[in-house]
């Protein structure tokens, strides 16, 4: 399998690669994030990809074999996208607003490459569905006092101290960690072998 770029300081996305054996190098992009659509799996979409290109631009060279990775991860319940929490107040209004309830979380990923000299890029996204426990006042000061909500989309980690607030998930459990793994690496293995999705370098 050719090797991977990734656009990402995820520690989380890391270790997911780690997990499956794929080969890659980390070069996390800085690009200014514009969102022009609020629904969830088109703008996780058109965040991975701006963060896939904007490496590409940089790393790539025009036979390079690499692919580039972008994700992005978000967090919505009753419609609202909910990201990575400004501090300790908006982490509790978060945790307040997904105690006893069903919220949903989207991973948009974006794959970019090089072919015959030409711009490859294909995007997908996974939803997985998570219901919480209730969580009172008291848990959710010791959950804020561990550090761990404030570099979460929607303010908990599932695969750390916020797993006790899971009652159940509907759908890929490494999602909500940050990436589908399983459905990253059968892309990947299509993009090594047989892709033929081209497009224009401009875009």
């Amino acid at each position: 399998m050719k090797k991977v770029v990734l656009a990402s300081a995820s520690p989380r996305r890391r270790e997911l690669l780690d997990q499956a054996g794929i080969s890659y190098e980390v070069c996390p992009s800085s690009v200014d994030e514009v969102v022009t659509t609020y629904e969830p799996g088109e703008a996780v979409m058109a965040l991975a990809s701006q963060k896939a290109l904007d490496i590409a631009e940089r790393v790539l060279q025009r036979d390079d074999a690499r692919i580039v990775l972008g994700a992005d991860t978000v967090v919505v319940f009753d419609g609202q996208i909910l990201g990575k929490p400004k501090d300790e107040e908006d982490a509790a209004r978060m945790l307040k607003m997904l105690g006893g309830h069903t919220h949903q979380v989207y991973t948009g990923v974006c794959f970019v490459t090089n072919k015959n000299g030409h711009c490859i890029k294909e995007c997908f996204y996974e939803k997985t569905d998570v219901t919480m426990y209730d969580i009172n006042d008291a848990q959710i000061a010791w959950y804020i006092s561990t550090g761990e909500p404030f570099d979460k989309a929607g303010a908990y980690g599932i695969q750390g101290y916020g797993s006790v607030f899971v009652a159940s998930i509907s759908g890929d459990y490494n999602n909500v960690v940050g990436l589908p793994l399983a459905k990253v690496w059968q892309y990947l293995y299509l993009l090594c072998n047989e892709s033929e999705l081209l497009i224009d370098e401009q875009q």
